[in-house]
């Protein structure tokens, strides 16, 4: 075996877990247990093992410190400052989702005191950079909507063009136009009207629909 002389870095993965509830875009987090930053809230996430391809540390360090497993990342960027971390260099491969929150059944384990969920818009202060590592998974997810219907694993079986214009709205951060929004869904052909309307109150009636392929995260020209 060749051996080099110059020093090596360590590679860890971290995990941005975003989901929607109430009509907010949120996040899981951890309160690490040891040092550094003991007792601050950070993205679960460590070393990859020295056998492990980084996916599959990802994975296993997901599912040890949130009992969260069976969601599909999506590789998001390399963040390597030579001070990210008081301990030594380390180079961290940041790994994103957006999954629906029923079905996930948190627990804190591992080397994580507690674990939550935490709305994007009010953070609290987070360990070493993995607040540029969440807003750059926001921006990565926000700009996603525009070419997949990624938003629709959201919906319940049926559902109103303005609950689905609340989810992008609770993930973009921002309202949408109304008109527009609604002209560029349903030329996606993703949806199907059901025929059906719902009331509330002395509003219109909203017309519902139903996704054509539940479950599929179809991507779009």
């Amino acid at each position: 075996m060749v051996t080099y002389q110059h020093p090596h870095p360590a590679i860890t993965t971290d995990i941005v877990i975003f989901t929607i509830q109430d009509g907010q875009l949120k996040v899981l987090l951890v309160c690490r247990a040891n040092d550094p930053f003991k007792d601050h809230w950070a993205l679960p996430g460590g070393f990859v093992e020295i056998d492990e391809h980084l996916e599959a540390g990802a994975l296993r360090e997901l599912k040890e410190e949130t009992g969260v497993s069976g969601v599909y990342l999506e590789q998001l960027y390399t963040f390597g400052k030579p001070d990210r971390d008081p301990r030594e260099r380390v180079i961290t491969v940041a790994y994103y989702a957006l999954t629906p929150i029923n079905g996930l059944n948190i627990r804190a384990a591992s080397d994580a005191r507690q674990i939550g969920w935490f709305a994007y818009a009010k953070l609290p202060q987070l360990a070493f950079d993995h607040k540029d590592i969440i807003t750059l998974a926001q921006q990565r997810l926000a700009a996603k909507l525009s070419y997949s219907t990624i938003a629709l694993q959201f919906m319940p079986g049926k559902f109103s063009l303005s609950e689905l214009q609340q989810v992008y709205e609770a993930v973009q951060g921002s309202p949408v136009d109304k008109r527009n929004f609604r002209k560029r869904l349903l030329a996606y052909d993703c949806m199907t009207d059901t025929g059906e309307v719902r009331r509330h109150g002395k509003h219109r009636p909203a017309r519902l629909y139903t996704v054509k392929s539940p479950g599929k995260v179809e991507f779009v020209k």
